[in-house]
């Protein structure tokens, strides 16, 4: 099921942030509990737990936030952010994951990604709301860069 709901815009400290927010993450009490704490934050989200679904479904220029769970079955984080930046070279991406350390099968796959990860945008579960909002609305209101967040 996807929720198509657009509210908007979100204003945080007098800076205008857009809102639309796709997670995927093959862990449903995770995507609820996440989507519930980004709606509560004024945050439109649109939640998958199956990768394939989700890439079907996806929006071009819709989204401004992509949050990507890098371990999941039928198609890695990896894998799904190829594929969504394809279609959308612009969106903003995070990857999520509970490796508190960069593994080297980590590394090799973000190698082959050719990106350069920068540590400030590391999403790491688990997060407190704070933490997360604040992630969040940081990483939004950056320039139109490509933007890689990885945990």
């Amino acid at each position: 099921m996807m929720l198509l709901l657009n509210i908007g815009e979100v204003k945080s400290n007098n800076i205008v942030t857009k809102n639309n927010i796709l997670l995927v993450d093959d862990e449903p009490d995770l995507t609820f509990t996440l989507k519930y704490i980004l709606k509560a934050y004024n945050f439109t989200v649109d939640t998958f737990t199956d990768p394939t679904i989700a890439l079907k479904s996806f929006k071009i220029n819709f989204y401004d936030l992509v949050i990507l769970d890098i371990k999941m079955r039928k198609m890695d984080g990896f894998q799904l952010y190829t594929k969504i930046r394809e279609k959308d070279p612009k969106v903003k991406i995070c990857f999520l994951t509970a490796t508190a350390i960069f593994t080297e099968e980590f590394k090799k796959s973000i190698l082959k990604l050719d990106k350069n990860i920068d540590k400030d945008f590391v999403i790491q579960k688990p997060i407190s709301r704070e933490d997360l909002i604040k992630r969040i609305t940081w990483v939004m209101n950056r320039d139109n860069e490509e933007i890689i967040c990885i945990n």
